[in-house]
């Protein structure tokens, strides 16, 4: 199982690097140049809302599908053609509740018109991660890999030609960056269906009561799990924007210092989504599954403490570099907000882990408790420190939930305290934090410095025994 995640996860990981940052550094940071900090944030802020009951449309079916079929892969047949009736019914639900809910909170015109197409991203997205559940659940990770960035490939191809191709008269409008998404989606879902249909051999839409009750019985724990991590990693957005007179332009500049933690972040999805399928057959097998928590947990945290530092130290140069306004505030933003990474990536690791062996009571109970702290860290930092205080507040209920994640880890699957691999994380990252600032002092331009400062701790993560290049050699190899 170690060879299988090592090889396949350097297949995801070398397919994502090389389209998404592409997305999020030059489509995305683009379209929020040319529209403004004002219109963009609008649109940030509503695009948070759709997703923020985005679990609405899953219920945790993507999640526990995905454990299903790699633990009982014959009943991809049987499921595959309820489940879908079962997506477009509670798509119906997701757009009452949410434009219900939008009308409360105040939203008209066109607000709303925004909002609906957002929406129906919001489905395509469900449904496409629904299907490649299927494809993962399988082990057909090279398969998953691809469609993983395949509706990225297709909005960049259209992004270029109407933001550089000049094919289009006037200025650029936010509702084009939309109907872009509405494309790769749409695209992606229809063939990433064709490769499920494949393997299940048959379709047949259907409406099966019994069946729907059965699924929302065993997949209700996973969408609880899920809607509680949306709000209170979501709900800042929303709260700045409702709550402060320049929310707009504050939530426009917390989305620009966002950016690439969402970018970051994408990493440990890609982790999650590789290793439950792993765990969730290792449990049932019950193989021991200690090596690869470690393996795993010591490779995220190599990219997550080199990217906090590296982001912290070179805050204000990498913000100018990628925007033209707001420099100051979104770099102050930026430097606290990507040491959340760090946390994050604890929570993806155990997080899956404690989802693979289905331990949802325990994790919902720490979702819920983590929302709570969120939403009152929000009410009591933004009115003071703006969209600083947003991301003040997350860092700090990220820190509070990846210690409590280990915690509730070590009780379950009753791991030893590994003080060894402890100490090297610790003589890691306080070595990552000396190069980082040794690296400012250089007589060079800083992107000079910055990239010698993330060479040297990639080197320093095998000289602190972080990482070893022979224990993977073996890995690979031998597996």
């Amino acid at each position: 199982m170690q060879r299988k995640f090592i090889t396949n996860l350097a297949l995801l990981l070398f397919l994502n690097l090389l389209v998404k940052p592409f997305w999020i550094l030059g489509i995305d940071r683009e379209v929020q140049v040319v529209t403004g900090a004002e219109e963009f944030g609008l649109y940030y802020a509503l695009f948070n809302f759709s997703f923020l009951l985005n679990a609405l449309l899953d219920i945790g079916i993507t999640n526990f599908n995905n454990k299903n079929i790699a633990q009982n892969s014959h009943l991809l047949t049987k499921h595959f053609s309820n489940i879908v009736g079962l997506k477009f019914f509670l798509a119906l639900v997701y757009a009452v509740i949410t434009f219900a809910a939008a009308f409360i909170l105040g939203y008209r015109g066109a607000e709303l018109n925004m909002l609906i197409v957002l929406s129906f991203n919001q489905f395509l997205i469900s449904f496409v991660l629904y299907l490649r559940s299927n494809i993962s659940g399988l082990h057909l990770f090279k398969t998953d890999s691809l469609l993983s960035v395949l509706d990225r490939l297709i909005m960049i191809a259209i992004s270029i030609a109407l933001l550089w191709g000049n094919i289009i008269e006037g200025q650029y409008k936010i509702e084009w960056f939309i109907y872009t998404q509405t494309a790769g989606y749409g695209i992606t879902a229809l063939i990433a269906f064709f490769v499920v249909l494949k393997k299940a051999g048959t379709f047949k839409l259907t409406w099966n009561r019994k069946f729907f009750i059965s699924i929302l019985k065993q997949s209700w724990p996973f969408a609880l799990l899920i809607l509680l991590m949306m709000i209170y990693t979501k709900s800042d957005t929303i709260i700045m924007e409702r709550m402060l007179p320049d929310g707009a332009e504050q939530t426009g500049i917390f989305a620009q210092a966002y950016r690439l933690l969402d970018a970051a972040n994408m990493i440990g999805f890609l982790f999650a989504g590789l290793l439950l399928p792993l765990f969730a057959r290792m449990i049932k097998l019950k193989e021991r599954i200690n090596e690869l928590v470690k393996l795993a947990i010591s490779l995220i945290l190599a990219v997550a403490v080199i990217s906090a530092f590296s982001s912290f130290f070179y805050r204000y140069e990498i913000m100018g570099l990628l925007y033209k306004g707001h420099i100051e505030e979104s770099a102050q933003v930026f430097g606290v907000l990507m040491f959340s990474f760090i946390a994050i990536s604890v929570v993806h690791i155990f997080g899956t882990l404690l989802t693979s062996n289905g331990n949802l009571k325990l994790l919902n109970r720490l979702a819920a408790f983590s929302v709570g702290l969120n939403i009152l860290l929000n009410l009591l930092l933004i009115p003071e420190y703006k969209s600083l205080g947003a991301a003040i507040a997350g860092l700090s209920t990220n820190a509070v939930a990846a210690i409590m994640h280990i915690l509730l880890a070590s009780l379950v699957f009753k791991f030893n305290v590994n003080y060894k691999l402890m100490a090297k994380i610790l003589v890691f990252s306080i070595g990552v934090g000396a190069i980082a600032f040794g690296t400012t002092l250089l007589p060079f331009e800083w992107v000079y410095n910055f990239i010698i400062m993330i060479f040297c701790s990639c080197f320093w993560a095998f000289g602190a025994r972080l990482l070893s290049i022979k224990s993977m050699y073996h890995i690979v190899k031998y597996g």
